[in-house]
């Protein structure tokens, strides 16, 4: 867990960060996102990531685990910009891999300034409008497997990753790459079955068991 770093758990303090409002984080991490959608240039990409850089810092949150969140995550973003780099050329491959750090960074300082409860909280009163197209507690719930699936994946990676160097084979991407893969279609294994054996996977089913005779 501790390799997840802004993620792993919310860090009380009393910043202006922290004393924002949830709507106004939440529409931060949305502006974020929307950035690389309407950049054409690196210019807003690096502005952008100065302003999140900037909020960490007003927040007060230890520098090494902004770094430990990035390096969680640093071998998918080093395949996606060879990837990009292949397909579209440096300048996109650099904006796509950039815009992705700048949003995982904003939403990390979000969950990192912001007690889980109260963003679950803020998540079903926001999609209450919403009831007739979603369900404000699945949503809420979404959100909530989300925010305890990334710290699990991040640490097991980081797990299979010093088992690997353990036994000298750190270098090997199938030595990484296989177990963790294994890892976590285990864990989405179980979490699903966990959340079908409550009836939460699908309301119809949970319906109609519950209408059915003993």
């Amino acid at each position: 867990m501790n390799a997840a770093g802004l993620f792993a758990a919310h860090l009380p303090g009393s910043s202006p960060v922290h004393r924002a409002p949830l709507w106004l984080k939440l529409a931060g991490v949305l502006a974020v996102g929307v950035v690389p959608w309407v950049a054409r240039s690196l210019t807003p990409l690096l502005v952008t990531l100065g302003l999140v850089v900037v909020t960490a810092a007003v927040a007060h949150l230890p520098l090494r685990r902004v770094l430990r969140s990035l390096r969680a995550i640093a071998p998918v973003l080093v395949l996606l910009l060879a990837f990009q780099w292949w397909a579209q050329g440096p300048a996109y491959a650099v904006r796509v891999v950039l815009g992705i750090v700048n949003a995982y960074l904003a939403a990390g300082v979000l969950t990192a300034t912001t007690p889980v409860t109260d963003l679950l909280d803020g998540v079903v009163r926001g999609a209450r409008p919403l009831r007739r197209l979603v369900d404000p507690e699945v949503v809420a719930l979404t959100l909530a497997v989300v925010v305890r699936s990334v710290p699990w994946v991040a640490g097991s990676f980081a797990s299979v990753r010093d088992a690997a160097r353990a036994r000298g084979l750190e270098r090997s991407p199938r030595a990484v790459v296989v177990p963790t893969a294994l890892h976590v279609v285990a864990f989405a294994r179980s979490t699903g079955e966990a959340l079908a054996a409550r009836g939460l996977t699908d309301p119809y089913v949970a319906e109609r068991a519950d209408t059915e005779p003993a």
